[in-house]
């Protein structure tokens, strides 16, 4: 994948479809303010369960994360430009919607689990949890959505973090905050949307350790998409032989260390994907047998089965939220418990001084499915 964007319109949208694309995209012009209800949440962890965690000291366990975080992010939001064309509006998650799947014990590394469950749909919220039990990791946290549109383009505020536990030999855990940076999608008016990264997120270590990952763009004269810059800070008043560091490159290909020059990160080969079952084997609540039927019309180019299998399930979804308020009831999540605060936020967060100083948290129950561990 090159580095600039191809500049002719409407190469990733269906021919039949570019008259709805140019509704779409003039349906956002005119919104001024929160759009949550024209886009759906384009993030969701999809970690790349490699890293030889957890390291020997706190510096070199603190870079690890740093570069597991930044191997995931190509995953995260330039998949569907690689595999699709372009950048596609996710479908909407109902309240309720679940995904499961796991990466299976492969050369030592142990069984990882994957449970995801959407816990709000006005706003959209995505909970979700990964672990890795041999290796002594979790993986916790929330993500919700602030959209609005500013000079072309969408404007992502991600709202929510998330929170990694390392269990150590000696018994004791070490803790990172981990916040979420903000999504700008560009190319809308050609119809060839790509998502970039911009301002910046933390990963803040209960060691100390810091991470500042400041991300830009291509710039109308210069510069290259997908770019970040990462600060590694070590803890305050630590000794001379705690030595800062920084790292840059492209979170979608590779990146080193700009004082040795050594490779940081390298993201160009295939990564291997999450295991899930088949849809057959799926309840009617994960995400593939419950969209089956709309994505299915959707790679076929029925988009008159598609359009009504989406209003169906939809219109079920409105259906019950009206049952439920008849009834004086409300829909009970599966997985996880809502906390009004988080105590780990706001402990790692006055470290780097995070903005907002406090954010809720979604508990999960550790009541997930059981995993096949063969590979």
């Amino acid at each position: 994948m090159s580095d600039t964007v191809d500049d002719q319109p409407g190469d990733a949208v269906p021919a039949s479809q570019k008259s709805t694309w140019t509704h779409f995209i003039k349906s956002i012009a005119s919104v001024s303010g929160d759009l949550s209800s024209l886009t759906a949440p384009p993030f969701i962890l999809s970690p790349s369960p490699s890293q030889n965690f957890p390291g020997r000291t706190p510096e070199d366990r603190a870079k690890r994360v740093l570069k597991w975080f930044i191997s995931t992010l190509k995953g995260q939001y330039t998949s569907r430009n690689e595999t699709m064309g372009s950048e596609k509006k996710p479908l909407n998650p109902v309240l309720g919607e679940l995904f499961y799947g796991h990466w299976p014990d492969k050369n030592g590394r142990g069984l990882t689990t994957l449970v995801v469950e959407q816990v709000s749909h006005h706003p959209p919220i995505t909970a979700y949890y990964i672990a890795n039990a041999s290796r002594g990791l979790t993986l916790q946290g929330h993500s919700a959505q602030k959209t609005s549109f500013s000079g072309g383009n969408i404007i992502v505020k991600q709202v929510g973090h998330a929170t990694l536990t390392v269990s150590l030999p000696n018994e004791k855990k070490e803790e990172y905050l981990i916040t979420l940076p903000r999504l700008r999608i560009e190319g809308l008016w050609y119809g060839s949307p790509y998502i970039e990264l911009a301002e910046t997120s933390y990963i803040q270590s209960s060691s100390g350790w810091l991470s500042t990952i400041k991300y830009q763009g291509k710039g109308y004269f210069s510069g290259k998409s997908h770019s970040f810059k990462a600060d590694f800070t070590p803890p305050i008043g630590a000794g001379s032989g705690s030595q800062a560091s920084s790292f840059e490159g492209q979170w979608k290909s590779t990146s080193k260390d700009t004082r040795t020059g050594a490779v940081f990160t390298d993201v160009t080969s295939p990564k291997e994907e999450v295991t899930v079952r088949q849809v057959e084997e799926q309840g009617e609540w994960e995400s593939r047998a419950l969209w089956y039927k709309v994505a299915k019309g959707i790679r076929e180019g029925d988009f008159e089965t598609a359009a009504r299998e989406k209003s169906r399930i939809e219109n079920e979804q409105r259906q019950r939220r009206r049952d439920e308020v008849a009834a004086g009831t409300s829909w009970q999540l599966k997985h996880f418990v809502h906390q009004g605060d988080d105590p780990l936020y706001e402990r790692l967060g006055k470290l780097f001084k995070a903005v907002p100083p406090i954010e809720d948290v979604y508990i999960y129950q550790n009541n997930g499915p059981t995993f096949d561990d063969s590979a």
